[in-house]
């Protein structure tokens, strides 16, 4: 039978002050509401995100899954039942973008415990090291019989330190008609998910829960919220690199992409950022303070210090792109170099070619963007500006302060300066 995620994603950010919806805020590079359906996406075949109205940036953001609207914001057991025409009869998860570390290891064994048999409701419990307002879930022989919100709770069960981390699974058709029967009798006038607690307990079903690490399941409201989900994912994210082979000298100062790619024996320096896109192959050597988004990088390659590599760089092995470099669209051919002071943007540069410091592919006329070649073992000449569209030749040598218009061929000589001229005193 199908298993379905439904994922709430509904909420304003209003705590965040923001124009964004909660569940756009970016972690790691990556959006909150992306964050939890990549997890899902390992453990269920269907995913269902809701959403409020007028929130177009989240629906892009679920494609290709379903989508669905709650027109009204009355409460999550509301919000769940707007997905209820996408259950089946197997298992059903509701899980909330605004908890957007979930793990999909969490979520297969939620999964494995509603299989398990013995509990028709199974909801995900954690114990934070300080509980303060989270529900509290009453035990009895190894089940949940109540959750106890804070407000409602007297001092020895606001002692209890086993805390509702929101999550839950059950049957779809359980699901369908406990939904049927939650009602909005509070203060709210809102419809809790968690009323259906009490109601699989009145049937005499069982409800388990299955604790999981807090790290995971830490909601995020405000942005001090996002601010340390942030740093519980890094701290995750470095440590799940350095086991795999990544050298850091200074974990703490490297900040990596939820999707950051790093091969065995690559070197990081300190103060070192990845943003979105990077795939860094064996090998790789890093240097302090350098910024990497959108690029590769081949085995063996340097990178830094201070270096920048931008959406569509590609540098190949063995190449070296050194302190107060930048590339942008580029391709640096195996064994190349760009040591000092340069820019490099929509270019193409052959293996064993060295580039000078100072020296601009000026790729930009006010209209249209266009490309700089340069073949194999030339020689760029310091201070150099290359007005693109222009092809240096393989084994041509360019001389330093040149500004070069017209394409040189391989293995000529060119010079584009006026002449010195010396006078007397």
């Amino acid at each position: 039978m199908q298993s379905t995620a439904v994922i709430i994603a509904a909420g304003l950010g209003t705590r965040m002050k923001s124009a964004l919806p909660k569940a756009a805020h970016k972690i790691a590079g990556r959006p909150m509401l992306a964050h939890i359906i990549a997890a899902a996406a390992q453990v269920f075949e269907r995913i269902v995100v809701v959403i409020g109205p007028d929130m177009p940036a989240l629906a892009k953001l679920a494609a290709p899954h379903e989508v669905v609207v709650q027109h009204e914001r009355l409460g999550t057991a509301h919000a769940t039942r707007m997905a209820e025409s996408c259950f089946g009869e197997g298992p059903v998860a509701v899980f909330y973008a605004d908890n957007p570390l979930v793990s999909a290891a969490t979520m297969r064994a939620l999964k494995a415990r509603l299989e398990a048999g013995d509990a028709g409701l199974v909801l995900l419990g954690m114990t934070p090291p300080e509980p303060g307002k989270y529900g509290r879930l009453v035990t009895e022989g190894g089940y949940v019989t109540r959750i106890v919100e804070y407000a409602d709770a007297d001092e020895a069960e606001r002692a209890i330190g086993f805390c509702n981390a929101g999550g839950l699974i059950a049957r779809g058709t359980d699901m369908r008609d406990w939904l049927a029967e939650v009602g909005n009798d509070n203060a709210k006038g809102e419809y809790y998910l968690t009323d259906i607690v009490a109601i699989a307990r009145g049937q005499g079903i069982n409800v388990a829960a299955l604790e999981a690490p807090y790290a995971e399941c830490m909601g995020v409201n405000s942005r001090a919220e996002l601010a340390q989900a942030e740093a519980v994912f890094q701290t995750r994210a470095r440590a799940a690199a350095m086991a795999d082979g990544v050298g850091m000298q200074a974990p703490e100062t490297v900040f990596l992409a939820a999707d950051t790619v790093l091969g065995e024996d690559v070197l990081i320096g300190p103060h070192v950022v990845f943003g979105p896109g990077v795939v860094v192959e064996r090998g790789v050597e890093i240097k302090a303070f350098s910024h990497l988004e959108g690029c590769v990088v081949r085995a063996g390659a340097v990178i830094g210090p201070y270096a920048r590599l931008r959406p569509g760089a590609d540098v190949g092995e063995d190449a070296h792109v050194g302190n107060f470099v930048e590339l942008k669209a580029a391709t640096l051919g195996k064994g190349a170099k760009a040591n000092h002071l340069t820019y490099i943007g929509d270019a193409e540069i052959g293996a064993g070619s060295n580039i000078g410091a100072g020296t601009i592919t000026c790729n930009y006329d006010g209209k249209a963007k266009h490309k700089t070649i340069i073949g194999e073992k030339a020689f760029i000449g310091s201070n150099t500006a290359l007005v693109a569209p222009v092809r240096v030749g393989a084994g041509a040598l360019v001389g330093a302060g040149s500004v070069i218009t017209k394409d040189v061929p391989d293995g000529a000589l060119a010079v584009a300066r006026g002449r010195q001229v010396t006078k007397a005193r």
